[in-house]
């Protein structure tokens, strides 16, 4: 997953298709494995601080599961949850040359993955891809844009998401989204400017306890 935490999404020039930084993933099958990670503003692997946090909180989920990366960038929590187990992923990012880049990772770790070069609530909106419905979805749209709310509606209205899927959703730190009432909050963490938050999804709101 991306940290992008410039307030527009610009595509920028040519010269910046170049690696710029590496992505460490930092537990399972690929552990300590190093990936190249383009020179793009703002575009830098979620931190291992936060990725591990994460982890232990989600601890065998992703094992076996269907796992969704939307505004993938790097592809950082995606990737990770492959290496923990998780039996295939689909990244979605909106910059082609990222998304190539992302490619090329998923290629050289020989992992199970497919990435869509495109806009994610284009994609949300649209009928559930066939892997659907998805245990474990990453969402990390860019801040500022008024893109979280309703990516989160497209998720939970559109046959995306398992019965008990995890979500987990990075924002501005000063957004309190407003999220389906079937996704109940189980764990957050703050990192500088941004607010991570993991929610469980209930088969109904009446399953809370």
């Amino acid at each position: 997953m991306t940290r992008r935490r410039s307030p527009s999404h610009r595509r920028p020039s040519a010269r910046t298709n170049k690696a710029s930084g590496r992505l460490r993933i930092i537990g399972g099958e690929f552990r300590r494995r190093l990936l190249p990670v383009l020179d793009r503003p703002g575009l830098r692997p979620t931190p291992d601080r936060v990725r591990e946090t994460l982890f232990n909180w989600l601890a065998g989920a992703p094992h076996g599961a269907r796992v969704l990366d939307l505004y993938a960038g790097t592809g950082a929590l995606g990737l990770e949850a492959l290496s923990r187990g998780g039996c295939q992923a689909h990244f979605v990012e909106g910059d082609a040359a990222v998304a190539n880049a992302l490619r090329d990772n998923l290629a050289t770790l020989g992992a199970n993955g497919q990435v869509t070069a495109g806009d994610v609530l284009a994609l949300l909106n649209a009928p559930a891809d066939a892997a659907a419905p998805y245990a474990l979805v990453f969402l990390d749209p860019p801040f500022r844009q008024g893109l979280a709310e309703p990516s989160c509606a497209a998720l939970e209205g559109g046959g995306w998401l398992a019965e008990r899927a995890w979500i987990y959703l990075e924002t501005e730190a000063e957004l309190t989204p407003q999220v389906p009432a079937s996704w109940i909050l189980h764990r957050e963490v703050r990192a500088g400017d941004s607010h991570g938050r993991l929610y469980h999804r209930l088969s109904s709101p009446d399953d809370a306890c």
